[in-house]
């Protein structure tokens, strides 16, 4: 039974390894580790023991650049030549590294970059293979950057078909292979394109998707907050249902579910695409217990002057018996609750811009 809790806080200016035990009230950290390199991305590997810790790192000098660690962080490696890089002709250069996923066989972990594109490592982590049905989509030269950039964010592996990967991108919107890799389709059926003019909001690809999120044991139900706009898909991304009625904004990045309960789904709203801080500048997490159907607020220890955004990839929940959940804020603050979001402690500050928390019992 896991008894310790190892928290990964990927920064602006590198990344930091928060340790606490079951009860996460007192924590530990250090770093920074990958200093002064942008960190993105972060995944703790708990397939091995002890578990590999996987950072997606950006050098403005180096480039981007997967380290990777077999001892909780005491010592990194590196791949020469970073990891990823595409293949000749294919007239793109890897900017950032967005997204590390385990897969579901042995050793498999997927990445997705910055150019828009997927790629499979059958090392754990230590090289990777472009998807090349993917690369080679005849929708690929009309997907726009979103804000942040052009990337595939969100990469969802079948928990239980190898063959099945769901994929999301800013914006591209949601594509899908039941092939492994060979084909790629849209999933973007009932989504809004909000920033479209009015007749062409529902194209078949375009949209702003921010992240998807599901529960291993319910597949087929897929979780989606886009920019306006939060889904529910009961059919593995055949068609989506808007569920943001309830909430104070449908405009947000983060959107986790709870890791033993395939109906909760938590999200933190942003006020809008242009104020991306919460509405009222109060700093609050909303739950659903019903799939989306209602929704309610939890915000008990969390601050009212709160003036920043959480991004996509900065909330997450760990795998202990009593749900943990975190996030971490722009401002370099990572607030914790070690109760399922009933209450919330601020358990580190000052850290640069926050733009990945991973969490897992251990």
């Amino acid at each position: 039974m896991a008894d310790r809790t190892l928290l990964i806080v990927g920064t602006r200016k590198g990344l930091w390894l928060g340790t606490s035990d079951e009860a996460r009230t007192d924590w530990e950290f250090t770093g920074p580790h990958c200093d002064m390199e942008e960190v993105y991305s972060c995944l703790v590997d708990t397939r091995s023991d002890p578990p590999r810790l996987l950072a997606g790192a950006s050098s403005s000098w180096l480039g981007p650049q997967i380290r990777r660690s077999d001892d909780l962080g005491a010592t990194w490696q590196e791949t020469p030549g970073g990891a990823i890089r595409f293949p000749e002709g294919a007239d793109a250069t890897v900017e950032r590294v967005w997204q590390l996923t385990p897969g579901v066989e042995d050793g498999v972990v997927y990445a997705g970059t910055e150019p828009g594109a997927v790629w499979r490592s059958t090392d754990r982590g230590e090289t990777f293979e472009l998807e090349q049905g993917l690369w080679d989509h005849p929708h690929r030269p009309q997907w726009g950057a979103g804000f942040g950039g052009q990337a595939f964010h969100t990469v969802l592996p079948h928990p239980t078909d190898p063959q099945s990967v769901t994929v999301a991108i800013s914006t591209g919107g949601v594509y899908q292979t039941s092939d492994g890799g060979a084909s790629w389709a849209p999933r973007n059926q009932g989504i809004r394109a909000e920033f479209l003019p009015e007749g062409q909001q529902y194209p078949e690809f375009g949209q702003c998707v921010h992240k998807i999120t599901r529960h291993p044991s319910r597949p087929e139900r897929l979780f989606l907050q886009n920019h306006g706009g939060v889904y529910r898909s009961d059919d593995h991304g055949g068609s989506w249902t808007y569920i943001a009625d309830g909430l104070p904004s449908d405009f947000g990045f983060a959107i986790v579910v709870h890791p033993q309960e395939p109906d909760t789904v938590f999200v933190f709203p942003n006020g809008s695409g242009d104020g991306r801080y919460p509405p009222g500048g109060k700093a609050r997490v909303w739950r659903s217990r019903d799939a989306g159907e209602t929704w309610e607020e939890l915000g008990n220890g969390l601050p009212d002057s709160f003036y920043v955004a959480v991004m996509r990839d900065a909330m997450c929940a760990d795998g202990h018996d009593r749900t943990g959940l975190y996030f971490g804020a722009r401002n370099g603050a990572v607030w914790g609750s070690a109760d399922e979001g009933e209450s919330w402690r601020q358990i580190v500050c000052d850290l640069p811009d926050v733009m990945v928390v991973r969490a897992a019992a251990i």
